[in-house]
């Protein structure tokens, strides 16, 4: 997991081959400014959607995690608090393999972070994380979706 500001993704450019192109998305588009719903970049290998999400307790956010893609989640109008727990620190459970995700509910994280617009969260299918929290009913944000 990274947490860090917006203005730092450039810095982990090495980190995976197609984050040069999110960064390159990043300069040329305002996140504010786009549709709610999925914006291809490099096909499926490389995509933003734009989401209204109900906000959440930590008790009701649920943990997930992703077999072939990395999530960079970035809060566009409140803060976002993220619960994580390390993947072999979970339990086993079903994972969804057409839309690459295992959800692992009625569990709490082992620790939470909060990132403020203009900062990201970045998780690596190691990583468990638990979106959504937030003091808001509702919580625009961005999830870029990077092919592992």
């Amino acid at each position: 997991m990274i947490i860090d500001t917006l203005e730092n993704l450039k810095n982990y450019a090495s980190v995976n081959p197609l984050f040069p192109k999110v960064v390159e998305f990043l300069q040329q588009h305002d996140l504010n400014a786009l549709e709610v719903g999925k914006h291809e970049i490099v096909g499926k290998d490389l995509f933003v959607n734009i989401q209204m999400a109900k906000g959440r307790t930590p008790a009701e956010a649920v943990i997930e995690t992703h077999n072939r893609m990395i999530d960079i989640q970035i809060p566009l109008s409140d803060a976002e608090t993220f619960g994580y727990t390390q993947r072999d620190q979970l339990p086993e459970a079903e994972y969804n393999a057409e839309k690459d995700i295992t959800k692992i509910p009625d569990l709490a994280a082992d620790s939470y972070v909060t990132c403020q617009p203009g900062m990201m969260a970045i998780f690596f299918p190691q990583d468990g994380h638990a979106p959504c929290i937030a003091g808001v009913p509702e919580i625009k944000k961005a999830i870029f979706k990077v092919k592992y």
